[in-house]
């Protein structure tokens, strides 16, 4: 008898009557019972309320819009691995078409109907196969000369993504960083030429700098590059970390010349789940030729029905993102890609121009690269203020915006900044609510008449430095 009223309770009790809902969701261990469907979803759900909205979420160079069609062609391929060409061919045929679009965007040389490229789970792991590849035909080059090759080394700014470290520390790479300074935001090709050898792998120039919104000037670099190449017999390469401007450029700056046009870019990793308007778990890198991508970076298997060569450093990877590109591609074409990223541009240039009207705050610089940008406090503002950007950070996230708040790179990591990120999904009309509600942060802030700890921390490590405040 109490089995069959055990049973009626969980077909008729409602969700938050259930008993799921009185108890704690698992932490360490599996349930030892099932639970109805409707409830687990609920409660998974659940978690998630505390979160910032993702259109919110302006810390993030990551797509959290995409349209109904794509929304749903994704979905319908959630099932599928890429990995598997024998069962999905069909997938890889589209994964080869958009590696040629891109290819083409960038304007490649290669005459091949397949141009030489590779997908990612993002352009962390693009970066890492561009990287490889230019650590093997290094390798290649001093074993030929019969030169040691135990001491490779790779040089970028200062203002690199965490991936860069990780590549280096994991292939044992000596990683040599240019300082940049408020007098020289990007990377300076002098200064990073005086930092190469003939053990050099790559020099790292990057469109859409993560920390700054800035772009470096490849062709800058190229042209250096070109003369000290020819002046000490070295064949140093560039890899362009084009994470974000690998989508940005080709639309909005189409005569600046930073791809393949250039001599020494011989590799570019962009990340389709940024500019590339695709929701997150996709990254592109594209070589110039097929000459220099190594033969071993491609590893054969037949175990999946027929013989299959891939060139990643994951096997198993998501079809979804492949379909929402292509169909990008299709949906949006040239001028569709122009539109979106000319009304992040627009967009991000209002926001740059609201912020840089506010007494207290500075833009780090007069012009925009891409669709992101930071700020500071103006100098003279910093000595008598009695909060920190990160008391920003937070008073914007009970709005439900996260705006994030960090110090710059090395040799400039005393200066805390903030940065905004637009992307495809943020209107005008949200762009004025944000700006609303710094201005009312602010407002409040300057009615303090305390410090608050976040600007007493700031204060005494700076005190430590000879930095003297006043209120």
């Amino acid at each position: 008898m109490d089995l069959k009223i055990e049973s009626r309770d969980n077909i008729t009790t409602a969700v938050y009557g259930s008993r799921e809902m009185r108890a704690s969701a698992p932490t360490e261990c599996i349930p030892q019972h099932k639970t109805a469907p409707e409830i687990a979803y609920q409660m998974v759900k659940d978690e998630t309320y505390a979160q910032t909205q993702p259109r919110l979420n302006l810390a993030t160079f990551v797509t959290t819009y995409m349209d109904e069609y794509a929304t749903r062609l994704m979905n319908e391929a959630i099932n599928v691995n890429y990995i598997d060409e024998t069962e999905y061919p069909r997938i890889a045929v589209m994964s080869g078409r958009c590696i040629n679009i891109l290819a083409n965007l960038w304007h490649s040389p290669e005459k091949a109907d397949w141009k030489a490229g590779a997908l990612g789970i993002g352009s962390s792991e693009a970066c890492m196969l561009g990287g490889v590849a230019a650590w093997l035909r290094w390798r290649h080059r001093r074993k030929a000369a019969g030169k040691p090759f135990d001491k490779p080394n790779l040089v970028m700014s200062s203002a690199y993504q965490v991936v860069w470290e990780k590549f280096c520390q994991l292939w044992q790479i000596e990683l040599r960083t240019v300082p940049l300074s408020l007098d020289h935001p990007t990377l300076d090709p002098k200064q990073a030429l005086a930092m190469c050898d003939e053990n050099t792998i790559c020099i790292v120039p990057i469109a859409g700098v993560t920390w700054t919104g800035l772009n470096d000037d490849v062709e800058a670099l190229d042209h250096e590059l070109d003369a000290f190449n020819a002046k000490t017999g070295y064949d140093i390469p560039i890899h362009v970390d084009a994470a974000s401007g690998g989508f940005i450029l080709p639309f909005l700056n189409p005569d600046v010349k930073w791809d393949f046009r250039l001599k020494w870019v011989y590799s570019i990793s962009t990340s389709g789940h940024k500019y590339g308007l695709v929701y997150p778990g996709l990254g592109w890198v594209v070589w110039k030729d097929k000459k220099y991508l190594p033969e071993e970076m491609a590893f054969s298997v037949n175990y999946l029905g027929a013989n299959i060569t891939q060139v990643g450093l994951n096997f198993s990877r998501p079809a979804a993102q492949v379909l929402g590109q292509y169909y990008n591609f299709i949906r949006l074409g040239f001028e569709g890609y122009k539109e979106i990223q000319q009304n992040s541009m627009d967009i991000a240039q209002y926001c740059h121009d609201q912020i840089d009207h506010m007494p207290c705050f500075q833009n780090y610089a007069r012009k925009l690269a891409n669709p992101l940008f930071i700020w500071y406090m103006k100098p003279d503002y910093n000595k008598t203020a009695r909060w920190t950007l990160y008391d920003l950070q937070a008073r914007l996230q009970q709005s439900g915006w996260m705006v994030p708040a960090y110090t710059l790179p090395k040799s400039m990591d005393d200066i805390i900044v903030m940065r905004i990120v637009i992307r495809q999904g943020m209107s005008r009309d949200m762009a004025d609510m944000l700006i609303g509600d710094i201005r009312n942060a602010v407002a409040e802030f300057e009615k303090l008449q305390y410090p608050t700890p976040s600007r007493i921390a700031y204060e005494k490590q700076e005190k430590q430095l000879g930095r003297v405040f006043t209120h």
